[in-house]
């Protein structure tokens, strides 16, 4: 290349580079229009402070802003990113350490758009870009709820621990520009009005995205609605496998009813699947406490999402297999001794109680990361109408190698026609330097 070309290239390559310089400073320095006035919430209708509350329900926000030993929404929850381990806030009311001084158009663009009064820019962790579909009544309820039916907790936050320069925030607003919506739910023409709220509260406030949909090399959604097809196609997040939401007869729900999902939702088990993980939580402090006719919207949204037969692969079908053939094969003993007694010699479970692996998404799925982790950590609680449920799967960390754990999840990811593929003892280890045994004391708010 000549002097004058080079010269000829760097003058038109110039432009677009001050444009873009242009385009960063606005995102920069831009703060997010709020449609309310910067008024404070002295006195509100109790029935907007009980209709706020559900929406927090709705929204989980206990499920990152609460401790078990806290106050409810006094944050200190840490969150691990690539870059370093972030703390959840406190949003509670309290003026010194909390959100008391914030207006509602200061709430609604750190709900909606991630920006916090004076333009500091939360980190993406916050599920903002699901957030900004809520609706303008919700987030007026949430705000009132926040100032009105939370108690104050004077709780100063924990510094996130990201160096120098990666904690500098300024970025988030050119991410913010590419990845994250600015606009509410819009009614979809031409779908029903349960299909429209189904539709609201998975890509609302129910942000069933940020676990269930994989992200790309930025870390964002790699879709925000149905029309893209990664939408809830399943994700490994924080050491556990969030499967499909959609159609898939291996990974997804392509083998449940709507009624299965909403009986999944409102009690935490049905006969394909019991929570865990961390839905345990979304189930304690959320599903379970959402109305019927929402929970039925969830279903029908959810099971108008078609799968992927190329990446699902052939459909799962039971097979039976002797008991004769089944304990030559590694990891059959272990199977026998420390898991059929609930799971059953044939894979199937009990009921609704003891969840079956034979066709389980753990057992089809190519990531192997829900199986190993349960195994190592077991599950936490789960609590339904206010009681702990009776049976819980069992850590066996100090009971079996890594390679014991390997080889009876390789076993049970081949029988029974499930078809994932073997596990390594090297996988397991990993797994097992970061995570700890789930804990017995699960999160549960009790808001009233």
């Amino acid at each position: 290349m000549t002097h004058s070309r080079f010269a000829r290239t760097a003058g038109w390559l110039a432009l677009p580079c001050l444009v873009a310089a242009g385009l960063l400073a606005w995102y920069v320095t831009r703060e997010p229009a709020s449609p309310f006035v910067a008024e404070h919430n002295a006195s509100v209708d109790p029935a907007l402070v009980s209709r706020g509350e559900y929406v927090a329900r709705l929204s989980d926000c206990v499920a990152c802003h609460s401790l078990p030993d806290n106050k409810p929404f006094a944050g200190g929850l840490e969150m691990a990113t690539p870059l370093g381990a972030i703390h959840a806030t406190n949003i509670t009311p309290d003026r010194d350490t909390g959100i008391g001084g914030y207006s509602l158009a200061d709430f609604d663009r750190a709900v909606r758009h991630g920006v916090a009064p004076g333009g500091r820019r939360l980190y993406p962790a916050m599920p903002y870009p699901s957030y900004a579909k809520l609706s303008d009544d919700d987030v007026r309820a949430l705000y009132a709820f926040f100032m009105q039916g939370v108690q104050p907790a004077n709780q100063p936050n924990i510094p996130s621990d990201i160096p120098w320069p990666l904690n500098l925030r300024w970025p988030i607003a050119l991410w913010n520009g590419l990845f994250a919506p600015t606009t509410p739910y819009v009614t979809k023409a031409g779908q029903d009005p349960l299909w429209n709220r189904g539709a609201y509260i998975v890509q609302g406030p129910g942000h069933c995205g940020s676990c269930h949909t994989p992200r790309g090399l930025a870390f964002n959604e790699k879709a925000l609605d149905e029309d893209g097809k990664p939408f809830l196609a399943g994700a490994l997040l924080d050491g556990w496998y969030a499967p499909s939401l959609r159609a898939d007869h291996n990974t997804g729900l392509g083998r449940w009813s709507e009624a299965e999902i909403v009986q999944f939702l409102k009690t935490g088990r049905n006969r394909h699947a019991v929570v865990y993980g961390s839905m345990t939580e979304a189930f304690n402090n959320s599903t379970q406490f959402m109305a019927d006719e929402d929970l039925a919207a969830i279903a029908h949204y959810l099971k108008s999402l078609p799968g992927d037969p190329q990446r699902d692969g052939t459909p799962w079908q039971y097979q039976a297999a002797s008991a004769a053939a089944t304990l030559e094969r590694p990891g059959a003993h272990t199977y026998v001794t420390r898991c059929a007694s609930c799971h059953g010699l044939d894979g199937k479970g009990q009921a609704e109680w003891m969840p079956p692996l034979a066709g389980a998404t753990s057992a089809l799925a190519s990531e192997n990361a829900s199986a190993i982790n349960i195994t190592l950590n077991g599950s936490q609680r789960i609590v339904a109408a206010g009681l702990p449920d009776a049976y819980r799967m069992p850590a066996f960390r100090e009971q079996l190698s890594d390679q014991e754990v390997a080889e009876v999840l390789s076993f049970v990811r081949s029988s029974w026609g499930n078809h994932g593929s073997a596990v390594d003892a090297q996988a397991v280890s990993t797994l097992r330097g970061h995570t700890d045994p789930a804990s017995s004391s699960p999160i549960i708010l009790h808001m009233r």
